[in-house]
Order: structure tokens, then sequence, then C-alpha cells
């Protein structure tokens, strides 16, 4: 490949067109389907990334390739089949009704080219394929806003990743700004507790409100990942704008795959305690996922209600991820305009009328000069 072809040029670029300012959301992904072969190549990009996995990666495609991909996705097809609606899956379809609540929250406070799009770090639609897109379209400033509130390499460390790896490939790359956490944002937090008062007005408090986090491995904390710490400040800052004496919350972490040790405790482990110390009724939110999936809907609200349930628990419920609340959407639109500051498009009063009119008159005399120049 020659070096002038290496890079993704701009098809169509044409000198008078204003520049805009996007927000590119950037949640986990989905497979297209719950069967076991759409699952497969799904679950081969999600696994063979180094980020997730922090193994030598001769050893991992050996374990990989030889062992997981053969059992998992069956298993992985049946626990989405549980989920799935007849629009799909349910973090694709949450996160596009987010991206589009975002984009018409954003459009009220700052009319102009202010636009939202969503990506997928695994499957589709991609972040490459998504900034590229954007790119051509005439996006000059790009916000990436990860829907992890709290950082961790595994998961906002790797969608900064596929956002780097695709930036570096293009011919003129867009002025970019990270959102790399928001663990205790004032408007996420009041999200998080509106979301709680509006389950217990409908269906009453519970004993205990067990805040259940996705797991890591325990050494990833150890080399530096500030994961742990934020996940216990969301649960700090969420029990004092509940009003809630500490004792009556419990921080646990779910998901865990292999034999080797995560954060703990472990969610599972800990409903099935429950019940045998005398709580009979148990509420669960899961803060750390933007929109309910997999994770939510069925490792939550159906397996571990069931163990609950059975070790003689007697009322669980699963409180829903913020999705596309209100209160969620003006969050994270705050969120994105501070991010945004100085950008002329996310700017109170900026007039695209006048910049596109800018852009015209620029080109205009370029032309001239290049004519008056032969």
């Amino acid at each position: 490949m020659s070096a002038s072809s290496r890079y993704v040029g701009l098809a169509g670029y044409t000198h008078d067109r204003p520049p805009q300012a996007a927000v590119l959301l950037v949640n986990l992904g989905t497979p297209e389907a719950p069967t076991a072969a759409a699952l497969r190549p799904y679950l081969a990009e999600f696994l063979s990334d180094p980020r997730v996995i922090e193994y030598p990666r001769w050893l991992w495609r050996a374990i990989l390739h030889g062992v997981i991909l053969r059992l998992r996705p069956r298993r992985s097809a049946h626990a989405y089949a549980r989920i799935w609606t007849p629009q799909g899956s349910p973090l694709r379809t949450g996160s596009e009704a987010l991206a589009k609540a975002l984009g018409a929250e954003l459009a009220q406070r700052r009319p102009g080219p202010l636009r939202v799009a969503l990506a997928m770090r695994y499957g589709t639609p991609s972040v490459r394929e998504t900034v590229i897109r954007l790119q051509q379209e005439g996006v000059r400033r790009l916000l990436v806003l990860p829907l992890y509130p709290q950082y961790s390499a595994t998961s906002t460390g790797s969608a900064l990743d596929a956002v780097a790896d695709t930036v570096k490939a293009l011919r003129w790359p867009p002025e970019l700004r990270v959102v790399n956490d928001y663990h205790d944002h004032p408007g996420y937090i009041a999200a998080l507790a509106a979301g709680v008062e509006a389950h217990w007005a409908l269906h009453g408090r519970g004993e205990r409100l067990l805040l259940s986090f996705h797991g890591i491995p325990r050494r990833y904390v150890r080399a530096g990942d500030p994961y742990y710490c934020q996940c216990q400040a969301t649960a700090r800052l969420l029990t004092e704008k509940l009003g809630l004496p500490r004792e009556r919350v419990i921080v646990a972490f779910q998901s865990r795959v292999g034999r080797e040790r995560w954060l703990e405790p472990y969610t599972d482990a800990t409903v099935k305690a429950l019940p045998a110390q005398g709580v009979k009724s148990l509420d669960v939110l899961c803060p750390g996922f933007a929109v309910d999936c997999l994770e939510t809907l069925e490792e939550i609200a159906m397996q571990n209600r069931e163990e609950f349930l059975t070790a003689g628990g007697e009322r669980f419920h699963y409180i829903p991820a913020l999705n596309d609340t209100p209160p969620h959407v003006r969050a994270l639109a705050e969120l994105a305009l501070t991010h945004m500051q100085g950008w002329p498009e996310a700017a109170p009063g900026y007039d695209h009328a006048a910049a596109a009119a800018r852009q015209i008159e620029a080109k205009r005399r370029a032309e001239a000069a290049g004519h008056d120049a032969a």
C-alpha cells in the first residue's frame, strides 16, 4: 500500500462546508441475533480484546479458540433468547433510544450543528464506521462519551482504543475530547436516586438496596485501574442522596468468569446468603449500566431473583437502568456541554447560517486568489 492510500479521506469534501460537532456515545455491543451462530463472531471479537483479557496472547488464543468459542456461544445464545424482544437486543434498542433523546435535548439547548451518534465497541454499528461517517459528513469536533460511568481499562479504555485506532487512519482527524468517567457527576447521581425513588413509590421499599456493579479481576485494580474506588464513590454518593443508613445498602460485583479472583463480594453469593441473614425483601440496582442489557435483565432480574427466592427470600425487585429516562438524558446533556465548552458549535447563540456564509465567502476568496495566481 502506498503512503498516499493508507489514510481515509473525505469523499466529496468541499471547502464551503461549515464544521459540525458531535457527541459519540459508545456502548459495549450486542450480537445480531440470539443464536450460537451470531454469538460466535461477537464473542470472538469481545474476548480477543487484550483490554478485556490480560493474558499472554498465545495462551489466551489457544483457550479462546480451543475451548471457550466451542462451548460458550450456545449457552450465551440461550441467555440472550430470554431477553430478546421483537425489536431486537434491549441494549441496542435502548442505546438507540438514549442517543435519540440526547440529540433532542441538546438540540433544544443548543440549536445548531450539534449531533449525537451511537457506536458499539463490539459488533455494529462499529466505532470505526461511525467515526468515519461523521467525518465525511462534516464533523470536525468530536466528544467521545463512553456509556460507562465508572472508568475501567476493560470498558472505557477499550472504547478509547477503538477511537484512537480509527482516528490515526484518518487523513484529517477531528478535534477530540473524551469523557473519561462520570461516576460522581451530580446529575448522574440525581438520576440514579430519582429512579430508585420512583420504584419505591410504586412498589415500596425492600429491606436492603443492593448495588451490583460489573466485576473485574482483582489484579486489574492492583495494577492501577480506578474502577473499584469509583464504584464505591458512586455507592456512597447515592446512599447519601437517598438519605439511607449505610447498613441498608450493599455493594457487590457481578458477572465474573473463570477461576481467577475478581472483585468481591460477589453478587450471586450475596443474594443467596441474604435470606439466611433475615433479609426477605431485596431491591437491586446496577448503577454501572447506562442501558439495560443481558447482565441486568437476565443475570440479575432472572437468575439472581430465582436464587434469592429459592434461598428463602420473599420479594425481589430489580430497579431498571437509567435508559432514556429524562433525568438521565438531562445529566448526559449537562455532562456533554461541560466537556464541549469553548467549541463554537456548542456555545449558546451559535449562528449556523452565519458560519455557513463565512465558509462560502472563504471558498470564494480562495478560488479568486487561485485564479489570480494562475
